[in-house]
């Protein structure tokens, strides 16, 4: 079998044994550095927790034309806050947004507890906010984003079969800060700093194997596993979890 895929190679590329196996050991330093390596660093500056009958609301900074943080990353840290198992209420992010239009619009939405207190002193927004539920607004800011990437593959058909030969590699970094408002206090509760970074190697020898990093997704359960912790936890809360 390991003949015959060989031969297909070098049937396909004309390359040598040599060059074969140079491209594996070349891989193989990069596909033991492929995955994810994380940092998260909570800070809470009061012992205020969620009760019954409060709800969060998780929304996203749009106070960054080019850094926008996404829209199914909210809704994941939404989702994942509402699946947890310590009863926290999460109220939609969207219906939130509609029923207090148009002050968290992009132009119009506050970028401090010092504009959130302006806000709220404006005639009826602080009953329309009382009447949502939400004690907590956590802002996300943030995004994932390419950092670098390299190598290349060729693929080509030949008498001897078809097959593609060669290495990429890419690297993305998945940046957000969780900053929670307690409504009720006018102030900032804290901030939690999620910086998790992500290798992903796709080695082609006949057919393409992509090992995919996905630290977006791994951001998005350590953000989760932190926010309730700060929900939950009145006082000792120290530093996240090393989710390397």
């Amino acid at each position: 079998m390991k003949a015959s895929s060989q031969l297909m190679v070098q049937a396909v590329f004309g390359v040598s044994r040599t060059r074969f196996w140079t491209c594996l050991l070349v891989a193989t330093p990069l596909l033991s550095a492929c995955g994810t390596t994380s940092r998260m660093e909570p800070y809470k500056q009061s012992n205020v927790v969620i009760s019954e009958g409060e709800q969060v609301v998780v929304l996203a900074r749009k106070h960054h034309a080019n850094h926008e943080t996404e829209g199914d990353f909210v809704e994941c840290i939404s989702d994942a806050l509402a699946r947890s198992n310590n009863d926290i209420a999460v109220h939609s992010s969207t219906e939130f947004e509609n029923l207090m239009y148009p002050w968290f619009e992009p132009s119009t939405a506050p970028l401090d507890t010092a504009d959130l207190t302006e806000l709220l002193d404006k005639p009826g927004v602080l009953e329309q906010v009382q009447d949502t539920g939400v004690r907590f607004v956590v802002w996300l800011d943030g995004s994932t984003d390419r950092t670098s990437s390299g190598g290349g593959i060729t693929c080509a058909a030949g008498v001897g079969g078809a097959g593609c030969m060669g290495l990429a590699w890419w690297e993305d970094d998945a940046r957000y800060d969780a900053t929670v408002w307690d409504i009720q206090e006018l102030s900032s509760a804290g901030t939690i700093h999620a910086d998790v970074k992500g290798r992903s190697v796709m080695p082609a020898i006949i057919v393409p194997l992509p090992f995919i990093a996905r630290p977006r997704a791994k951001a998005c359960r350590g953000l989760t596993e932190q926010l309730v912790e700060f929900l939950t936890t009145p006082d000792g809360y120290g530093s996240g979890p090393d989710l390397g």
